[in-house]
């Protein structure tokens, strides 16, 4: 063989291993990857062959599987309440994937899960028709009823997070304007078209406002801002005036911020009567002397600065690094830089209902088969003793006099303690072209001195049709968190 054959030889037979080994390396090293790629038809088909699991509330399901024709995929998702449920089940679209529960629990609804393998095996020799697990929540049915129909009685764009403080668990989730996930279940043009519409709609259906949008948390986070004057020494005595006048002039600053309840004691008043009346100049004042590196502290301690999941991710809340006084002195009546998801501030006021101590907030309470047995348990754990049960205490003793004799005297309940702070939050470029957001976090003690609810509220007015002067959170949120607390009462 003469030298160029030969060197054509060589070429082509590098070529050919290269072949074999890379068909080689696709069957063995990527089959799994490929086998479970999105884009892979079988994939698709094989998901949609068979019924799904359920997503449970309160021992009924919330979810469904209906059998179609005309498609190669056999079953297809159906929702009972669809728009109440979609914050906490997300959807499962033939066409448009998963979100939220249906797509974080995706394995164990689909029966792929490693756990389900015996399970799966046996139905293959015994030729039982296959099915996906469930998912059982933690949601209370009559507390997201209530949160749900009072966003929707408001016609508001707005979103409700209630916890058990003593566990964690999320009882409530709901956000409004919502959707029905049904109707793009499937992959017809009418259904796309469905989905098209929710995605272009200006006001968002299809965006989680209690879990995934941040917004400043205004007055509400005042009792984040006494917690930490009084976990760090700024405040030993919650009665004594603090010498803070109205109205406030900001450090370094000519600006000056007044207060919002005409007429309030507010001048020098002291950290109560502060809270009470929702006095800015005291929490700025307070804020300023406890410092940015102690407030953010605290706030962390709380969940600041860190996503959740619950196990849906919850984006972060923010308390930023480095803020100037003027800017630290309003984050003392939680403007400026600072943002929080409504589960953050449920979070906040869960945690002063418990003595300090913040419960990591879960949403699953089991995972179970096909043939019910449980697969995993949910089960409480402490995120941080983000104060001390003192502290605690004595922002209760402040948060109770708000709703006995203060601004939150909207959620009080006839023989019930109850806790609460209104919050009305300015934002936009120019915070005076915007209409404020509205804010209310509460919670209710039982006669142990426990507290089974917490609750926040979230409201942005910005196409209702009321007048800037009924934008408040003890007028828009506390009706709301009130019907919330009472039915986990009730329950």
């Amino acid at each position: 063989m003469n030298r160029p054959l030969r060197h054509i030889a060589v070429f082509c037979g590098v070529l050919t291993l290269a072949l074999l080994l890379r068909a080689t390396w696709v069957q063995f090293a990527e089959s799994d990857s490929l086998a479970k790629h999105e884009k892979n038809r079988r994939v698709q088909i094989e998901a949609f062959s068979h019924p799904r699991g359920d997503i449970i509330v309160d021992g009924k399901s919330v979810t469904g599987s209906k059998e179609v024709s005309g498609t190669d995929f056999k079953y297809k998702r159906v929702f009972k309440s669809g728009p109440m449920y979609a914050p906490i089940t997300g959807y499962f679209s033939q066409a448009q994937g998963s979100t939220f529960l249906e797509g974080v629990e995706n394995d164990v609804l689909s029966g792929d899960d490693d756990r389900l393998f015996i399970k799966r095996t046996v139905d293959m020799l015994t030729g039982e028709k296959r099915r996906g697990g469930d998912v059982v929540t933690t949601i209370d049915a009559k507390a997201q009823q209530a949160a749900y129909q009072g966003l929707v009685d408001l016609n508001a764009r707005g979103a409700v997070v209630a916890l058990d403080p003593r566990s964690g668990k999320v009882l409530a989730m709901a956000s409004t304007p919502s959707y029905d996930p049904s109707v793009f279940a499937g992959i017809s043009a009418a259904e796309s078209k469905e989905f098209t519409k929710l995605r272009k709609n200006k006001d968002q259906p299809l965006s989680n406002r209690a879990l995934r949008e941040v917004y400043p948390p205004g007055s509400t986070f005042k009792i984040l801002t006494a917690a930490a004057a009084l976990e760090h020494g700024v405040v030993d005595d919650i009665n004594k005036p603090t010498g803070a006048k109205t109205p406030y002039k900001l450090p370094l600053s000519s600006t000056t911020i007044g207060n919002d309840v005409p007429g309030a004691p507010c001048d020098k008043a002291s950290l109560k009567v502060g809270m009470q009346w929702s006095c800015n100049n005291v929490f700025l004042d307070t804020a300023l002397k406890v410092g940015d590196d102690d407030m953010r502290e605290t706030a962390e301690k709380f969940g600041f600065n860190e996503q959740q999941f619950i196990p849906v991710r919850s984006s972060a809340s923010s308390y930023p690094e480095d803020l100037d006084k003027p800017q630290t002195a309003l984050t003392g009546m939680g403007q400026g830089s600072l943002t929080s998801t409504p589960l953050q501030m449920a979070m906040v006021a869960a945690g002063l209902a418990n003595d300090g101590k913040v419960m990591k907030p879960y949403l699953v309470e089991e995972l179970r088969g096909p043939d019910l047995s449980t697969i995993e348990k949910g089960k409480p754990r402490v995120l941080n003793q983000a104060v001390s049960e003192d502290t605690a205490g004595k922002v209760q003793e402040m948060m109770e006099n708000t709703v006995e004799e203060g601004t939150a005297n909207k959620a009080k309940i006839d023989g019930v303690t109850v806790g609460g702070k209104t919050g009305t939050a300015q934002h936009g470029s120019n915070v005076n072209d915007e209409r404020p957001y509205a804010w209310f976090v509460s919670y209710a003690k039982q006669d142990d001195g426990s507290s089974p609810v917490a609750v926040a509220v979230f409201v942005d007015p910005k196409d209702m049709n009321i007048p800037r002067s009924e934008i408040a959170g003890g007028k828009l949120g506390a009706p709301i968190a009130k019907a919330v607390m009472e039915a986990v009462l009730k329950d």
